[in-house]
């Protein structure tokens, strides 16, 4: 029983119009589902993913009226993406710049190719140059050539003031391999591996014990998710039941079931199950293009579709 990757993560955008454009026409993602937050369904929730919305492919916002988020530590600090080929990197500064934004130059962390820049609301990203490792799923109607679409998510890279509780957390509860150091921003950076490894299944924890407490906003992430198979779901409930953190229990979000933590650092963990996907409730082909709503929710379409505006 062990976590195989990188699920999905979730970040937070005050303008849904302007995220989606960004995401679909600058990033080529495809929308994948277009729903509401389940706990607060004034809110969009929007996931963009690849073109089968695979598993770990997914970027997921909420659409909070909040100001910007105040940087610093108890937080995710950065959110990569998959790419293949030092091309693809180079063609993804071109097209960046050509749209507005200031990327920095290409350059080597942890032994990759990297490419860090901004949303436009300060969101930090970066495309990560995976070698080509595991299946990519390209979407048919990007605006971005199939051959340098993002692939999908990871690493991600989380801010801490101290290693040591988050650490025991990460290996004797999740099971991470902590399996290299790097310099990274004046902070070291430790890196863990779930599954099979590679970009795809590490998670990067910042250690910065002078950074103030980040307060969360527009541009910041509200949590990241971990894949598990969906047979192992009862184990990891069990498991998380075991240990004395702060968790949900159960929760079943229709397209995937979900166990939230959090770390003693105060980020909020997720684990999701692969199963049953997106297209559970509309066609693969034309996913995403209606607002979609879990069974629970369906008596109040009328409703909720009045208090969202349109994207």
């Amino acid at each position: 029983m062990e976590l195989t990757g990188i699920h999905h993560l979730t970040a937070v955008t005050a303008d849904a119009p302007r995220n989606h454009r960004f995401y679909t026409q600058v990033l080529g993602m495809r929308l994948v589902k277009k729903t509401v937050n389940q706990d607060d369904v004034s809110a969009y929730h929007l996931f963009y993913a690849d073109g089968l919305a695979s598993p770990g492919s997914d970027l997921t916002f909420f659409d909070w009226p909040v100001p910007r988020e105040e940087r610093g530590t108890h937080a995710i600090v950065e959110t990569a993406m998959r790419v293949s080929g030092d091309a693809a990197l180079a063609s993804w500064r071109e097209r960046l710049v050509q749209a507005g934004y200031q990327p920095d130059d290409i350059r080597e962390i942890d032994g990759r190719a990297t490419l860090r820049f901004e949303d436009f609301e300060g969101q930090r990203l970066a495309l990560v140059d995976d070698g080509g490792r595991g299946d990519a799923h390209p979407w048919s109607r990007s605006p971005v050539p199939a051959g340098e679409q993002i692939r999908g998510l990871g690493p991600i890279t989380i801010s801490v003031p101290q290693l040591g509780p988050t650490d025991r957390v990460l290996r004797e509860v999740l099971g991470m391999t902590p399996v290299r150091r790097y310099a990274a921003d004046k902070a070291e950076a430790q890196v863990y591996e779930m599954g099979e490894g590679g970009p795809a299944a590490e998670l990067h924890v910042r250690v910065e014990p002078d950074a103030p407490p980040a307060r969360q906003g527009a541009g910041g992430v509200h949590h990241v998710a971990f894949r598990i198979p969906d047979a192992d779901y009862d184990a990891w409930a069990d498991r998380l039941n075991g240990v004395r953190l702060p968790k949900s229990g159960p929760v079943d979000r229709f397209y995937f079931r979900s166990l939230y933590f959090r770390e003693p650092g105060g980020i909020l963990f997720e684990i999701a199950t692969d199963g049953p996907g997106f297209a559970t409730d509309e066609p693969l082909d034309t996913l995403g293009e209606e607002l979609s709503l879990p069974p629970f929710l369906e008596n109040r379409r009328v409703e909720i579709e009045r208090g969202l505006k349109p994207l």
